[in-house]
């Protein structure tokens, strides 16, 4: 039976996003507590997709641009993936988890802007149809992380210590999306190619002031995601959740993110580009407020845990309007590389910067007494508010919509078609 487009595109969403709520939540908590690493050495770790991301996704969207179909691209990369995944679940050495942590990232960090550049070329409308394909994302985190939960309720022994399952279910969801990939829409390269160097034309798109502006402001909001990633868990762990729930617990971010995807497309509508990614930007410091005051207000566990669903606020006004917003300004040839240079500069060099940020912080505001390691959290947690709340001013005063690719298409003069 032939699956329809939008199902397709569904599930490519929900085994991608699968693979990385997978682990990536986690996984500090088993680096912390099980392993014993520093919060420096987990930032050193968490670098690595970073790193690719600024590196791989200009090699991915020019390999989907101009070379082959995006769907083989993927069924490729996703089963590199999975088999890096399942070696790295049994390393134990900081040298080892990043050297494989990085040739993992290698792999899938291109797959986020070739995803995205496959639902756009297939959507209609992406302005009001890709929050309804995109919400499958959140839904397969959530269930990865529901998965994990059960599988460590059902291990014995120290859940903390049984960790590194993360990286196997992540694995195992890699498996999956690679041969799911052989059934994605097909997806050819452009056929155009008077330009071959598609990342070239993506990046001249920064000589527009306007556009320059919402890739800086972009940066510096994503070098503060790594205090959610690579804290939360040992956060809420620290106030008292039981190490083999906190997964679950954190569902409630892609929960709320789920909601507010759905109702993306009618407040693009009404607010506009530049309003929502200033309402995403804002949503970061009301977040950090609560986990930085937690302590010394001493506020009730459920009001931390119900602070995570601004998480799905940040996400989705943030970063995935912002994916919406460089389609909208991008050429369609060179949409895949648009799409990685937000990726670059978000995920690549915001989230690179942010790592080794938070760890210094992480470690700064944390100090060991008779072998037993305590970390303040209200103060590494009150740096990122003042970094977020300057940015959301920022969209708001600074940043100015940029035209969309169709509009500028349209004051250009047509040629006439080639004959065939």
């Amino acid at each position: 039976m032939k699956w329809n487009l939008r199902w397709r595109l569904s599930l490519m969403m929900f085994l991608q996003f699968a693979i990385w709520g997978a682990w990536v939540v986690y996984l500090p908590l088993y680096l912390i507590g099980g392993l014993l690493f520093t919060v420096t050495a987990v930032g050193v770790i968490f670098s690595a997709m970073p790193l690719a991301t600024i590196i791989s996704p200009f090699i991915g969207g020019q390999i989907a641009d101009r070379w082959v179909p995006s769907q083989w691209f993927m069924v490729v990369a996703n089963l590199a993936c999975g088999v890096l995944l399942l070696v790295m679940a049994s390393v134990e050495s900081v040298g080892s988890l990043y050297v494989l942590m990085l040739a993992f990232s290698l792999f899938f960090a291109p797959t986020l802007a070739v995803a995205n550049s496959i639902c756009f070329h297939h959507l209609r409308d992406p302005d009001k149809e890709f929050g309804s394909i995109r919400v499958w994302g959140s839904i397969g985190w959530v269930v990865a992380l529901l998965i994990l939960a059960l599988w460590l309720h059902l291990l014995r022994g120290d859940p903390v210590k049984k960790g590194y399952v993360c990286l196997y279910l992540a694995g195992i969801f890699a498996l999956a999306l690679g041969v799911a990939s052989i059934f994605l829409p097909h997806t050819p390269p452009a056929k155009k190619k008077e330009k071959p160097w598609a990342f070239l034309e993506a990046l001249k798109l920064m000589k527009d002031w306007r556009f320059a502006t919402f890739i800086i402001i972009g940066v510096v909001v994503a070098t503060q995601l790594q205090f959610y990633y690579m804290l939360v868990t040992p956060f809420l762990e620290s106030l008292g959740v039981p190490a083999a729930r906190v997964p679950a617990w954190t569902t409630l971010a892609q929960i709320v993110e789920a909601g507010v995807m759905l109702s993306l497309a009618f407040v693009l509508a009404r607010l506009g580009y530049r309003k929502v990614l200033a309402l995403g930007a804002i949503a970061w410091p009301i977040r950090y407020v609560v986990f930085a005051l937690a302590g010394p207000l001493g506020l009730p566990t459920w009001v931390v845990l119900a602070s995570l669903g601004f998480h799905g606020f940040c996400y989705v006004f943030f970063f995935v309007v912002g994916m919406i917003y460089v389609n909208s300004v991008a050429s369609s040839d060179i949409r895949a590389s648009a799409q990685s240079l937000w990726l670059f500069a978000t995920f690549g060099f915001g989230l690179f910067v942010g790592s080794y940020f938070t760890g210094w912080i992480g470690d700064l505001f944390t100090k060991t007494v008779e072998g037993v390691r305590t970390t303040n959290y209200t103060g590494v947690f009150l740096v990122p508010v003042f970094l977020t709340v300057a940015c959301a001013i920022a969209y708001l005063t600074v940043f100015r919509e940029s035209p969309k690719a169709e509009e500028e298409a349209a004051k250009e003069p047509t040629e006439p078609e080639e004959l065939t």
